[in-house]
């Protein structure tokens, strides 16, 4: 039987000596997350298709008296996935987080009667495989380094149903799975879980949202506002720090109590 041991409520969140990986972390999400994982004392690598973003996102994440680090990378390529973790090991030695931010996908505009397998080949590729593959690079160093945890950046979509979505919504529930057995992988040293953000105001989502939309969102939605980056980072957090340690192969959604959809 392990023995209780008190820890004050700065150590269960204290990610001081850690590396953190975040894809798609220069921007929405990832970048909030980062920033989120810096003020807890993590060093952050920042992968990013867009370099530029993430150096300037490197900037403010060094402003809390960590270590930055921006790379260019693209999740579809093996060759730079295996760059980045490499990179990251020669830059500091260990591997102790992972959030797999960056995806994406065609979600509510797959119309079946108007796109290719190959355009839901590509919500796989991005959402599913990208992950699992970055993953497996990681997981190893992490159990070198007793100290694990594999985030996931899923989707509402994995469990609403709604119109021209089968893809992107079929992807990211494939994602919730994917993570409830991997936990079985890689434990104990390694724990996986995954953040559902609901409607989160991103580029992505005023790409597509009107007024009425956000109405319509806001009638099924208990807390009376859409989200933001930093409520989808705060349990990003959560699952990073030590005080998830007994917390694995679950999938959280952060969606204000409510259900938000497009149509």
């Amino acid at each position: 039987m392990v023995e209780y041991q008190e820890k004050s409520f700065k150590d269960l969140f204290n990610l001081s000596g850690k590396v953190a990986i975040v894809t798609g972390g220069a921007n929405g999400i990832g970048k909030a997350t980062a920033l989120r994982l810096a003020q807890a004392g993590a060093d952050i690598v920042i992968a990013d298709l867009k370099k530029a973003d993430a150096e300037e996102a490197v900037k403010e994440i060094e402003a809390y008296g960590v270590k930055g680090l921006a790379v260019e990378c693209n999740i579809l390529k093996d060759d730079s996935l295996v760059a980045l973790v490499d990179t990251v090991m020669d830059e500091f030695g260990k591997i102790n987080i992972l959030i797999n931010n960056a995806g994406g996908g065609g979600g509510g505009k797959e119309d079946p009667t108007k796109i290719s397998v190959d355009d839901i080949r590509r919500d796989f590729e991005l959402n599913v495989f990208s992950g699992w593959r970055l993953s497996q690079l990681c997981a190893p160093h992490m159990q070198a380094a007793g100290y694990g945890s594999i985030v996931f950046t899923t989707s509402m979509s994995s469990i609403n149903k709604s119109p021209n979505m089968s893809g992107y919504g079929g992807s990211k529930a494939a994602v919730n799975h994917m993570v409830a057995n991997l936990a079985h992988d890689f434990g104990p040293e390694v724990r996986i879980n995954a953040v559902g953000p609901g409607a989160t105001r991103t580029d992505a989502l005023a790409s597509v949202l009107t007024p009425e939309i956000e109405e319509r969102m806001l009638s099924h939605t208990p807390i009376k506002r859409l989200g933001e980056a930093d409520d989808i980072a705060g349990a990003m957090l959560y699952f990073a720090s030590p005080i998830s340690t007994w917390v694995s192969g679950q999938t959280i959604f952060v969606n204000g109590g409510g259900v938000q959809t497009l149509d």
